[in-house]
């Protein structure tokens, strides 16, 4: 292909794949698969690469890129980004409606209610339809340039959908939940502070020097606002403004209402207060506001915030316990964590009955004692957590405690590694770090082998049965049936579920090794790349880092564990077993549920939860977990749930398993 050819076809790639990001992105209506998409994005790099002069800085390759920064430059924001004032009570609200109303002399108005985000405010601005700079919120007028790594977060678009002179917006760049809860993991396995909440890994991703960190970690964004605005008619209501901004490209909240009266918005935000547990993301409030956008200018502001918005911050969630005992667990790879069983007692929507503590230095820093009456919560809605120590309640009967000076489990050697807060086992054969390793590789979004638990394993290494994952496909019946509580229906079940956990794919597999950093996200990055096993254990590292969102860090660590010949050998007995080592690529008319989106609901016969999403996904088709308008169809099973009624009352399609069966058939 000569230059100018390849410069047609990098236009051409550039275009799809911008249309890509918009639907899977904005309209959570993906068109391909993520393996038709990577297949784009390796196209358009292998063409760049070939033509570095045909790259730009919006071209989709350039999420991640250039050496670390020395530091952040200041900048100033076109239109200040003011902090709202705060109501914390229904009667707070209704203060705030009287005042908006006296400031208009009894106009009528209506509110738009949006969920606080709970992550970091940044300002976002284009030129000429470009995404030219990113910048933190700051002060309020003066902020800090972090263009690089907003630049990681796949959601915001490099170019505008429509080319707009000039266009400023805002936005919360934010950390899913169950990413916060995969960091702090891995965080934790490396021996480094632990992240706070999911606010605060945000805003720690966001300011890292060097992008390909925060590539690593899977932040996403709402936007909730313009700033200036040139070359667009101006809007007349805040939703409008929100409208527009989903036209352009940007990714907006979905729990957006427009309601009329200040008792709608009482009952709606109340409404939240226990919902927001269900969604994978933390919000610590809603935010409220006028939404005509003259009568914004009418109220005006004050020095501090506008007098047409409030943010109603939900009360904290907390509850008062005793820490019974302080046990230690050994993890995968070695790390000694001290864990806290207490009282059992209700936080957040769900019984706690233990917390981890993660290090010795957070138990000193806090002075956690055995015995102690302490108050809990969720950290992210998601992770136990100690907050304080009620020392009043102290009878002096509290012990203090040390972490062991040997492993627990293999009671060999432990060391500190400098730099790191986490104690280890440097016994690579710790039976405790390979119990942990097996519960890793059965797990939901690692092999899926339904029937092996944690109990089920620990009978299989008590009786000598397996040593490592590679054993478990070698077992048969009559090993099994002399387990305790494994009768030969249950023999049967587990017997088979590995038997399908083989045709399990490679992204699962190389979740499933263990390979330290790598996540469930990762893997199926390395997997759409590399395709096999072993394309993947002959891979350079600066090959590894080539690839967007595998970070240094990663890459050292999967080089690494392919030049181990015990990890080597691990894998060859897998294959030997029949374990799948390649990547499916389905072809475009081996997906019939292209651009479907699915709700399940109710107990399915003839597949499990996960079995169903996995081949609806594998098909072109999408599964999500609560009907709305972009529903295509409920699946439903016996006992189906609200899911169903809602679906009837928006006119969502309704099948049954022998409907989908047909379907896909």
């Amino acid at each position: 292909m000569d230059k100018a050819a390849a410069a047609k076809r990098i236009n051409e790639l550039r275009k799809q794949i911008e249309e890509h990001n918009y639907y899977y992105y904005v309209l959570d209506r993906p068109r391909i698969t993520d393996a038709e998409y990577d297949r784009l994005m390796r196209e358009l790099t292998e063409l760049e690469q070939q033509y570095p002069d045909l790259v730009t800085p919006d071209s989709p390759t350039q999420r991640v890129g250039g050496a670390p920064a020395q530091g952040f430059q200041s900048v100033r924001h076109l239109a200040p980004m003011l902090s709202l004032s705060n109501a914390f009570s229904a009667a707070d609200l209704l203060d705030f409606d009287k005042r908006v109303r006296n400031g208009l002399a009894g106009a009528r108005v209506e509110y738009v209610v949006e969920l606080k985000i709970d992550g970091l405010a940044v300002s976002l601005l284009y030129e000429n339809g470009r995404f030219v700079r990113g910048a933190t919120r700051g002060d309020g007028e003066v902020g800090e340039d972090i263009t690089q790594n907003l630049k990681t977060i796949k959601s915001i678009p490099l170019r505008l959908r429509q080319d707009l002179e000039l266009l400023e917006v805002r936005g919360e760049a934010y950390m899913p939940k169950k990413e916060f809860a995969r960091v702090n993991e891995a965080r934790e396995e490396a021996g480094e502070p632990l992240f706070a909440n999911p606010r605060n890994a945000a805003a720690g991703s966001l300011r890292q020097l060097d992008p390909a960190v925060t590539a690593e970690r899977s932040l996403d964004i709402f936007l909730y606002a313009l700033g200036a605005v040139q070359g667009q008619a101006p809007v007349k209501t805040h939703l409008e403004g929100l409208h527009l901004l989903k036209d352009l490209g940007f990714r907006i909240n979905p729990n957006i209402v427009l309601l009329p009266n200040i008792n709608e918005v009482i009952d709606y935000c109340q409404n939240w207060t226990e919902k927001r547990h269900d969604l994978p993301y933390e919000i610590d409030g809603m935010v409220i506001k006028v939404n005509s956008l003259a009568q914004q200018a009418a109220l005006g502001f004050t020095s501090k915030s506008p007098r047409w918005a409030i943010a109603y911050k939900f009360p904290a969630e907390q509850a008062v316990t005793k820490v019974k005992r302080i046990y230690v667990r050994v993890g995968r790879t070695g790390v000694l964590t001290p864990t806290a069983e207490l009282e059992p007692v209700r936080v957040a929507g769900s019984t706690i009955s233990s917390a981890t503590l993660h290090n010795e230095d957070i138990i000193r820093e806090k002075d956690i004692r055995i015995g102690d009456t302490v108050i809990i919560h969720k950290a992210g809605d998601v992770i136990p957590e100690i907050i304080e120590v009620v020392k009043e309640k102290r009878t002096g009967q509290e012990q203090e405690f040390f972490m062991p000076a040997e492993c627990p489990v293999c009671h060999g050697p432990v060391r500190k590694p400098a730099g790191e807060v986490a104690v280890r086992c440097v016994n690579k054969d710790c039976p405790g770090r390979g119990r942990e390793g097996l519960i890793h590789f059965v797990s939901r979004d690692a092999m899926d082998i339904e029937g092996l638990g944690p109990a089920v394993i620990d009978q299989l290494l008590t009786a000598g049965l397996v040593k490592d994952a590679a054993d478990l496909y070698y077992l048969n019946a009559e090993d099994l049936i002399k387990l305790e509580r494994m009768g030969k229906k249950s023999v049967e079940n587990l017997l088979n579920a590995i038997e399908r956990s083989k045709q399990k794919d490679l992204a699962s597999l190389i979740f499933a090794l263990g390979i330290r950093h790598v996540g469930a996200r990762a893997g199926k990055i390395l997997a759409a790349h590399f395709g096999s096993m072993d394309r993947l254990k002959e891979a350079r590292q600066e090959e590894l880092t080539a690839i967007p969102e595998i970070g240094p860090k990663m890459a050292e660590s999967i080089v690494a564990y392919f030049r181990d010949p015990a990890h080597l050998r691990l894998i060859e007995r897998l294959r030997g077993a029949g374990v799948k080592m390649t990547q499916d690529i389905p072809e475009r008319g081996e997906r019939p549920l292209e651009g479907k989106t699915f709700v399940l609901t109710g107990a399915l016969e003839k597949y499990s939860r996960k079995e169903a999403q996995e081949l609806i996904e594998k098909l072109g088709g999408k599964v999500s977990s609560s009907v709305s308008k972009k529903t295509d169809y409920v699946l439903a099973g016996a006992d189906p749930g609200s899911k169903l009624e809602k679906a009837r009352q928006l006119g969502i399609t309704v099948i049954s398993e022998d409907d989908f069966e047909r379907m896909i058939k």
